[in-house]
């Protein structure tokens, strides 16, 4: 297992885009990124899918695929799974009530994952769990 890659240095946009989301309690889109920043100079939505590719190879955000929108690393310093900055699957649970996300790591999850592929002979290159429900607030 290869420990997670130390905080790169990152250039001026991709610190405000990495910045916004880390502020944000909720997913954001690339769009509301750029509604965000506008006042920092920047003015095409390249501009921010450029930061969020160089974000998502650090492994600094996930990109949740069923909202189409992004949210910041919830375990940055991570060292317990697979390769790269530390994330084997990622697993997030997405309230469709109030919209909060959770982001988890199930070992055992990760594992069995891991033998399916391995018995099917198949090479993952990227694996994100989405559970879409309720949280246990708005389920009250």
């Amino acid at each position: 297992m290869n420990a997670p890659v130390s905080s790169p240095a990152l250039t001026k946009n991709q610190s405000l885009v990495f910045d916004v989301l880390t502020r944000s309690d909720a997913p954001m889109s690339a769009y509301t990124i750029l509604d965000k920043l506008r006042d920092h100079g920047f003015r095409a939505p390249l501009q921010v899918y450029r930061a969020l590719d160089k974000l998502l190879e650090f492994g600094m955000v996930h990109r949740l695929e069923s909202l189409n929108a992004f949210v910041a690393c919830a375990h940055p310093e991570s060292d317990c799974c697979a390769k790269g900055h530390g994330h084997g699957t990622v697993a997030f649970a997405i309230c469709e009530s109030c919209g909060h996300v959770s982001e988890f790591h199930d070992h055992a999850v990760d594992h069995r994952l891991g033998d399916w592929a391995k018995g099917k002979g198949f090479k993952p290159a990227k694996t994100t769990i989405e559970i879409r429900g309720l949280c246990s607030s708005c389920a009250a």
